[in-house]
């Protein structure tokens, strides 16, 4: 069982949350060229080693939120408490 710690609603078993993929910066859709949106919807790095992930807690507060994971060992760095900001909407 992998525990994520949401930042409005406390650790959640994993199965309560939707994991929603690598957090990646979105391109300018007026100035995206056919190439940059194809980069930015299929490629991503899957590193073995920290990356920055968005997740939906789907059976507690219903946010998405942002938060550092070893996909190597599922340590979660620095992760948010409950109440504070840093998680914020991804």
């Amino acid at each position: 069982m992998l525990l994520v710690p949401c930042p409005n609603c406390g650790p959640r078993n994993s199965t309560d949350l939707r994991y929603g993929g690598e957090s990646h910066a979105r391109p300018d859709p007026n100035i995206a060229s056919p190439a940059e949106w194809r980069a930015y919807l299929y490629l991503r790095d899957n590193p073995a080693g920290w990356l920055r992930e968005n997740w939906y807690c789907a059976s507690g507060c219903r946010r998405w939120f942002s938060i550092e994971r070893n996909t190597a060992t599922n340590e979660f760095r620095d992760p948010p408490l409950p109440g504070d900001k840093r998680g914020g909407a991804a």
